[in-house]
């Protein structure tokens, strides 16, 4: 897998899915007071539903980021984006939210929505720079959380 590809992730996948996920969403536990919700996900099924796409780093080929997401009947959802601390600042999550609009489009959808803590203000910088709006705020069980969404052109 080169750095520049996106693809399905597959079974052999799953354990570098879970250890992308866990090592960029475990710094916001103490922050949050609670683990994230892509912390907990059944990375399996998300696989094996066609949910996760990985890219690699380019050097090793193993999995430096990836995304989860589902198709509703008007809108893409980003459940999960998680790129690997040490492959952060190098475009992976700026290729994944490329590849999000551009799987959105395929699928014929002019939206694309998601979801992140309202402590994760990194996020919030971040998500409006490539034009994600916040929609609303809300809380969802334990986790208060703001929804963004995109609309495409």
């Amino acid at each position: 897998m080169t750095s520049e590809e996106i693809r399905p992730a597959k079974a052999a996948d799953v354990p570098a899915v879970k250890a992308v996920t866990d090592a960029a969403y475990t710094h916001y536990i103490e922050r949050i007071g609670l683990a994230p919700l892509p912390m907990g996900a059944d990375h399996a099924a998300d696989v094996a539903a066609g949910k996760v796409f990985v890219t690699g780093d380019g050097t090793t080929g193993e999995v430096a980021g990836l995304v989860v997401v589902e198709a509703f009947a008007d809108h893409l959802f980003l459940e999960s984006i998680a790129v690997r601390p040490d492959a952060q600042g190098k475009g992976v999550g700026r290729r994944l939210l490329r590849f999000l609009e551009a799987h959105a489009r395929a699928l014929g959808l002019s939206e694309v929505r998601l979801c992140t803590n309202v402590l994760m203000w990194e996020n919030q910088k971040i998500y409006p720079r490539y034009g994600y709006e916040v929609v609303e705020r809300r809380t969802d069980g334990a986790y208060d959380r703001f929804l963004y969404r995109k609309r495409l052109d």
